[in-house]
């Protein structure tokens, strides 16, 4: 949660020559709601059913850069569908998080105790991204056009 994969995603297709997409915008788009009224309407569970679908569309219709929510990867079968995939998992640690997003109440998962719940979602996380990463790129002190820079270098891809 807002490590940058949106704006990274953007600026790496675009250095590609590529199509970038969001799962994240397909959900909303889809549901005609944010991700944070689906959590609060219809629960976490059924998110992750949401989020599930649009990934598995996403991987299997798009040919670019596509940015995945951070939960995504919860799912076994998500992560078994990204083992083909060069997938890179961007790091950063709370004290970023929390001037990047300040952790706010925009974000479902951090309604309460915000840092405690950031560092217990990312020890949970951590081993999965890692799992499914070809590559991992910390984010911290970093602007975007240094992290996607750092992507292209970590993924041996050169600019279009």
């Amino acid at each position: 949660m807002g490590v940058g994969k949106s704006t990274v995603g953007a600026l790496v297709a675009e250095r590609l020559g590529c199509v970038y997409r969001d799962t994240d915008d397909d959900i909303v788009a889809a549901q005609g709601r944010t991700i944070a009224d689906i959590f609060v309407d219809e629960g976490e569970a059924a998110f992750r059913a949401i989020e599930k679908r649009a990934v598995q569309e996403a991987l299997a219709g798009h040919d670019g850069v596509l940015a995945l929510g951070g939960g995504s990867i919860l799912d076994e079968d998500t992560r078994a569908l990204l083992a083909g995939h060069q997938v890179v998992y961007l790091s950063m640690d709370v004290e970023e998080a929390v001037q990047r997003t300040g952790l706010n109440a925009a974000r479902p998962l951090l309604a309460v105790n915000p840092r405690r719940q950031w560092r217990e979602l990312m020890e949970a996380r951590r081993p999965l991204y890692t799992e499914v990463a070809r590559a991992v790129v910390a984010t911290d002190g970093r602007t975007p056009d240094e992290v996607a820079r750092a992507v292209l270098d970590a993924l041996e891809l050169k600019e279009a």
